[in-house]
């Protein structure tokens, strides 16, 4: 039975109504090599005419889960290109070093564009453009009239690594006629654990097309690269004790460098690399770092850092993982203030204990096996982060066997990534 159309039109005139607000976000997620007009199912540049696979990720922490998967695609189809869309500029410029770094035969089977906005116009303009063979949707890009385009033109939707943390859950009750008749819409979901699949299901989605697969982020590549690019930035700075603060949010510097002024006081050569989540706030948190009299170098400058250096900002793209490799320790961001935290895994992955804020529900898949490791802590305040930090500086011996302890845990839980291609492969063959 067809799901009613009024909730869809209802948020496509919504969509309308707030056009203005959304053209400011189109202006402002601006790249010099990409037109705006991408936003809007426009003047999209030609793709390799073959049979195609879509796979869209939100921005920079998908991609780089999203990674093994994008690796075995191209290379368990090579009859297929496939394009990859993101919505941020952050995305656009990881998925433009991922796929630098391909074969030069995947390179050209490889491409980067701009979802288009989901007014119902550009959505079906951007699906007759590139007439995908399946579309992938990674976490919870569920976007309604980009599906229901596809869903017209008999063109099967897949979501990945579906996850819907409880506080996404409730926002989505909220609108529930119109995720029914979305979820309704899509072929085969892979949820990353019980509970995702059980919100799912509550929203409306089919219990028949959901799968419960585990988590992609687990399926993390090989990190010989940004290992030796950290050793190296270490022997660069003269192998002082450095702790790194990585995807940091607003607010959550201030209290970063309150626990970097503590730890001074026991460690005056510690170093602080500071790496902001979002490009367009890289100059308002050196601002900050400035105001309070920290001695900074930008990497963005090519600053060295010196022996009077205390915060060494990252203020560049597609760095983070050989900036984490850098460091003793890890702090992963988003989780002091109350946005749900980002990506633990990364660093783990590295070698390098982890802490975090209390604020990780996002992860909270991910957080459980790694806490039960030794892996991860948490921390609610400076003073506490100032203490954890303190305690791996002091204690190799425990760094490394933390550190040690996340890889393995990773390893143990690696298998999401065979059992999602083995469905996406069944969408191919109907």
């Amino acid at each position: 039975m067809a799901s009613p159309a009024w909730p869809r039109l209802a948020y496509s005139a919504a969509l309308y109504a707030l056009s203005p607000l959304i053209g400011w976000r189109i202006w402002r997620e601006q790249v010099p090599t990409y037109s705006r007009f991408q936003r809007l199912g426009l003047r999209l540049e030609p793709l390799p005419p073959v049979p195609r696979i879509w796979l869209h990720c939100a921005s920079v922490g998908e991609v780089r889960a999203a990674r093994p998967l994008i690796e075995r695609l191209l290379a368990g189809f090579p009859g297929h290109s496939l394009l990859l869309t993101t919505m941020t500029a952050t995305g656009a410029g990881q998925a433009q070093a991922l796929i630098s770094e391909q074969p030069p035969a995947d390179q050209a089977r490889l491409s980067h564009r701009f979802l288009p906005l989901d007014f119902p116009g550009a959505s079906k303009r951007f699906v007759c453009c590139i007439e995908p063979e399946l579309a992938i949707l990674f976490e919870t890009e569920l976007w309604p009239n980009l599906i229901h385009a596809c869903r017209q033109r008999g063109i099967p939707v897949a979501v990945v690594n579906g996850r819907l943390s409880p506080r996404a859950f409730k926002r989505y009750q909220r609108l529930r006629p119109l995720m029914a008749g979305t979820l309704a819409e899509i072929s085969w979901l892979a949820a990353k654990s019980s509970a995702d699949a059980e919100r799912f299901n509550a929203l409306g989605c089919r219990t028949d097309i959901t799968r419960i697969v585990g988590s992609l982020k687990f399926e993390i590549a090989s990190q010989d690269k940004p290992i030796g690019e950290g050793e190296c930035l270490l022997q660069e700075w003269g192998g002082r004790p450095v702790w790194v603060a990585g995807s940091t949010r607003d607010g959550e510097e201030a209290l970063l460098l309150n626990a970097h002024r503590q730890l001074l006081n026991r460690f005056p050569d510690a170093l602080l690399v500071l790496v902001p989540r979002h490009p367009q706030r890289f100059d308002d948190v050196a601002k900050l770092c400035q105001t309070e009299g920290w001695t900074l170098s930008r990497r963005s400058q090519q600053q060295p850092v010196t022996e009077q250096t205390q915060v060494y900002l990252g203020d560049t793209l597609g760095e983070l993982a050989a900036l984490y490799a850098a460091g003793r320790v890890a702090f992963v961001g988003g989780s002091l203030v109350a946005l749900g935290g980002h990506n633990i895994l990364e660093p783990a992955a590295l070698g390098r204990p982890v802490l975090s804020g209390p604020s990780i529900e996002n992860f909270a898949d991910v957080a459980e096996p790694l806490q039960a490791a030794g892996a991860l802590t948490l921390v609610d305040t400076p003073e506490a982060l100032a203490d954890a930090v303190t305690g791996y500086f002091v204690n190799p011996e425990r760094t490394l066997k933390a550190g040690q302890a996340g890889c393995e845990a990773i390893e143990a839980h690696k298998g999401a990534l065979d059992r999602t291609l083995t469905g996406l492969a069944s969408l191919l063959s109907c």
